[in-house]
C-alpha cells in the first residue's frame, strides 16, 4: 500500500486533508473500481489522526457516492460511480470548452468596492476592507448570454492587473497558489430588469436562470462570491445522479 501523509503542521484542517487523500486512494488503480481501501484503524493510524477525524471525511465521500461501506466488510470505491457533487468541477470557460462552445468575451471590467453586507459576512470582513470586482459579458460569436459579477477576498492580494482572460481558477492557482476546491451555487428564475435586459440584448423583464456561487479553498475558506445572469433560452443547467 502506498504511504499517504498528513501535515499537521498546515493550516488546512486535519479532515479536509484526509478528504484530500481519499480522492487520491479512490483515483489510484490499486483501489479502483469497487476495491477495498485499508480499514479505519489502520487508516488513521497510519495518518497520525484520530478515526472521528477519518470517519468525517469518509462520511462526505459515502455521500457524494463516491465510497460505500458495508458492515463487516469495510468501505470500498465504488463502481464506474457518477456524481451530482462532482469532485472536480470546471471555470465557465472550462464548461464551455467541453460542451464544444467557443466563448467570446464581450465586456471585462474591474473595480474596487466596499463591501455589502452579503459580502461582509460570505467573507468575514469589514467595511474599510474594498474588494476586487470583476463584471464579465460573455457569450458566443453570435451574441453574449450571460453577465458575471465576481467579488474576491482580500486575501488573496489580487492587484486587477492579472490576466482575467485565461481562465479564472487556473490563474487563482498558477499565480496566487490559490485553489478553488469547494463550490455551492443557488439556482433560480427571475425576470431580468433594465440593466442586465441591456447587456444580453433582450427584452426587460424577459425570464432570465439566476446562479449564485460561493467559491471555497482547500481550507473551505471563502474565495470568490459570483452572481451569474443567464438568457433564459441559451442556458441549460442539467445535474444527474445515481441512487
Amino acid at each position: 500500500m502506498k504511504k499517504y501523509y498528513i501535515d499537521h503542521k498546515s493550516p488546512i484542517p486535519l479532515h479536509v486533508q484526509a478528504e484530500e487523500i481519499l480522492r487520491k486512494m479512490i483515483n489510484a488503480s490499486e483501489y479502483k473500481n469497487g476495491k477495498l481501501i485499508p480499514n479505519e484503524l489502520e487508516l488513521a493510524k497510519q495518518l497520525a489522526i484520530s478515526r472521528t477525524t477519518l470517519r468525517q471525511a469518509l462520511n462526505k465521500l459515502v455521500y457524494e457516492g463516491l465510497l460505500s461501506r458495508k458492515k463487516g466488510i469495510g468501505t470500498r470505491v465504488v463502481e464506474n460511480v457518477v456524481s451530482s457533487k462532482s469532485n472536480k468541477w470546471l471555470s465557465f470557460s472550462q464548461e464551455m470548452e467541453a460542451r464544444g462552445i467557443h466563448i467570446k468575451n464581450y465586456e471585462l471590467h474591474l473595480s474596487w468596492v466596499k463591501p455589502d453586507e452579503s459580502l461582509k459576512q460570505f467573507f468575514e470582513i469589514k467595511a474599510n476592507h474594498k474588494v476586487l470586482k470583476m463584471e464579465r459579458l460573455r457569450g458566443t460569436i453570435d451574441s453574449p448570454f450571460v453577465y458575471f459579477i465576481s467579488f474576491f477576498h482580500p486575501r488573496i492580494c489580487l492587484t486587477g492587473e492579472e490576466d482575467f482572460k485565461q481562465p479564472l481558477y487556473e490563474m487563482l492557482k498558477n499565480e496566487h497558489s490559490i485553489i478553488a476546491t469547494l463550490s455551492r451555487e443557488e439556482i433560480s428564475a427571475r425576470s431580468c430588469d433594465r440593466f442586465i435586459a441591456d447587456k444580453l440584448e433582450i427584452t426587460t423583464g424577459s425570464p432570465i436562470l439566476f446562479r449564485k456561487r460561493f467559491v471555497y479553498d482547500q481550507a473551505e475558506r471563502p474565495i470568490e462570491y459570483n452572481l451569474g445572469y443567464y438568457k433564459g433560452d441559451s442556458f441549460i443547467y442539467t445535474v444527474e445522479s445515481r441512487r
